[in-house]
């Protein structure tokens, strides 16, 4: 009984080794690990598989199968499984064949992608922003701007087929892998482009395919590679779209107008087989002469005019309208519209031509010249009103200017244009008349004559002329008046008021009051007369010592004042055959007079040494 016990607790090296050996196989298999396993049985839809430990474990058959593809597992196949677990509450192994897959997949992949290496996957399922693509048991994210060159409506015939795709990004600790279908198909674009574009020559006519239309163009499939086809080169004339043109499908005749190696981008044309009808077109179109054609499109700055296909003109703005200044070119014409034009100028290197539509039309600043000479009376209408005269509408709808300083001959500018409103008949004399700068000069005060050439002219009004005049307005300065018989107007300063300083009070004359003066100046620039009351009573003094002597001559003053009063009395005595009830009635009135004169000489005599000092002070 002994020996046995003997045995057990004290092994032989042999019994040791096995029972270690036996340790260390059970340690190897760990959870979370790929272990080998056979295929004990099959089960419906499930494969038993023994990995060497207690109980097997359980897998279903779809985790060895491909997707859309049924699996092909029998009995005896070995197989590596992923081990979640050792043993379940069931008491059986928990097996994955998926994770196993992945586990391997993952260790394939991040080779492939160090080394920028393709792999191969399928697409089979959607998601937000993207597809999931198996790759051999790793699931990938395939966002949807990466599944093609450009964008795709229907994946149908992509899913669930071997495609080629380039990895973009792995992040194993997240379990995230970025793929791209684009990559791959725009490198073997590139590489057939190559080949293509190797074998294209510029200028080279080509049959090609219409693949898409977009606003500016069209690209066309020349086999396997894609050139554009600009709107601007599909035909000489205007094309609005290029639908107009050409549709989806069509097969058209182009030719290679430009290769970039670079960029691998062809240029197509279509007009480019047809001959330039800009050929010799300053021959066809001579300047100043006139032709028909339709609007075809209508800008802001102006129209464009289809004279023949593919040839357009554009009349600018300002050359649609002799009268229509500042407006839109849609308001004159329409598009579609057939007018007659005519040639301006014509530039065959930057194919443009100048076309004007007024010029076909009469100039009415030229039939206005024609009609109205210089000096010829007109009546219009008042159709503005500005700071610097009136504007005045014309036959052939145009407008003349009457200048603030042709409005009136003896108000400012500002004072006659108030008298006016907008919407008021006026007459005028044409005073100029400029078709090329389409500019009329009007006049309202030359209806009547210049009053100061009337009166300047006159020997009324010279230098030295005496004047009776009407205060109209009494200022510091001095006083306004009015010339009566020759309606014009003075200014005559403080100074000239009167000879004595203390007369010189421009508040002693009253609006409305007359008076005498003498005209000092007449300034025919500035169209002013000048008088002074001091000058007419210095010249009054000088003429009555002229005519009653002088002291230089040995006569005294009282001399001269006895001449000037006995003068006075000879000429108020009446003849002797004059009725006595007359001479007692003009007694009194002659006796005054003969006073009032006696005091005027007495004054003069008096005054009469400070004569000069008076002529040295004027």
């Amino acid at each position: 009984m002994s020996e046995p016990q003997t045995s057990i607790s004290q092994p032989s090296h042999d019994e040791f080794a096995a029972l270690l050996e036996e340790s260390l196989t059970g340690a190897a298999l760990q959870e979370g690990s790929v272990v080998k396993g056979t295929v004990v049985s099959i089960e419906k839809d499930v494969a038993i598989i023994d990995v060497g430990l207690k109980t097997e474990g359980r897998v279903p058959l779809k985790e060895f199968g491909v997707p859309g593809a049924p699996s092909t597992l029998v009995e005896g196949d070995e197989v590596d499984v992923y081990l979640e677990r050792v043993e379940n509450a069931a008491g059986e192994a928990v097996l994955s064949r998926e994770k196993a897959r992945r586990e391997e997949s993952w260790v394939r992949l991040e080779e492939k992608y160090k080394n920028n290496e393709k792999v191969e996957g399928q697409i089979f399922n959607r998601v937000k922003g993207g597809f999931t693509v198996d790759l051999d048991g790793a699931v990938a994210f395939l966002p949807g701007s990466q599944v093609d060159i450009r964008p795709i409506r229907d994946v149908g015939p992509l899913m669930n087929s071997p495609q080629p795709f380039q990895i973009l990004k792995m992040d194993r600790r997240r379990g995230n892998i970025v793929v791209s279908r684009r990559s791959v198909l725009e490198e073997s674009r590139a590489e057939k482009r190559g080949e293509i574009v190797a074998r294209l020559k510029e200028g080279e006519v080509v049959d090609g395919v219409v693949k898409n239309i977009t606003d500016y163009g069209a690209f066309i499939d020349l086999g396997g590679i894609d050139g554009l086809l600009h709107v601007t080169d599909m035909a000489w004339r205007r094309v609005n779209h290029p639908s107009e043109i050409v549709n989806v499908g069509d097969t058209v005749k182009v030719q290679i107008i430009r290769i970039n190696p670079d960029t691998q981008r062809i240029s197509l044309g279509i007009k480019q087989l047809e001959a330039d009808p800009w050929e010799g077109i300053a021959a066809k179109y001579p300047v100043d002469a006139r032709f028909k054609g339709t609007v075809t499109n209508i800008t802001d700055y102006g129209a464009f005019v289809e004279l023949e296909p593919g040839v357009e003109g554009l009349i600018h703005v300002s050359e649609m309208s002799w009268t229509k200044k500042n407006i839109h070119p849609g308001k004159i014409i329409s598009t579609s519209q057939e007018v007659e034009v005519q040639v301006l100028e014509v530039d065959p290197d930057k194919r443009r031509i100048s076309l004007g539509l007024k010029q076909t039309q009469e100039n009415p600043w030229v039939a206005f010249a024609a009609a109205y000479q210089p000096g010829t009376e007109i009546e219009g209408q008042i159709r503005n009103i500005t700071e610097f005269g009136l504007f005045v509408g014309l036959d052939g709808g145009i407008d003349g200017m009457v200048h603030l300083s042709d409005l009136d001959w003896s108000k400012s500018g500002e004072e006659a244009l108030k008298d006016y409103k907008k919407g008021d008949t006026v007459k005028a004399v044409v005073l100029e008349a400029d078709s090329e700068k389409e500019r009329i000069s009007l006049g309202i005060k030359q209806l009547a004559a210049d009053p100061f050439e009337g009166a300047a002219s006159s020997d009324k009004l010279g230098k030295g002329a005496r004047v009776t005049c009407e205060v109209t307005a009494v200022k510091d300065n001095g006083i306004e008046a009015k010339l009566l018989d020759h309606d014009l107007t003075t200014f005559i300063r403080r100074s000239d008021l009167s000879r004595d300083r203390s007369e010189q009070r421009p508040d002693r004359f009253g609006v409305g009051e007359k008076f005498d003066a003498v005209v000092t100046q007449v300034d025919q620039k500035t169209r002013k007369i000048s008088a002074s009351i001091k000058a007419l009573e210095i010249a009054e003094e000088k003429e009555a010592v002229a005519q009653y002597g002088s002291t230089d001559s040995g006569a005294s003053l009282g001399d001269i004042l006895g001449a000037a009063l006995n003068k006075a009395k000879d000429a108020d005595e009446e003849p002797a055959e004059a009725d006595a009830a007359a001479d007692a009635e003009e007694a009194p009135k002659a006796k005054a007079a003969s006073k009032a004169k006696t005091k005027r000489a007495a004054k003069a005599a008096a005054d009469s040494e400070s004569a000069d000092e008076a002529s040295a002070e004027e």
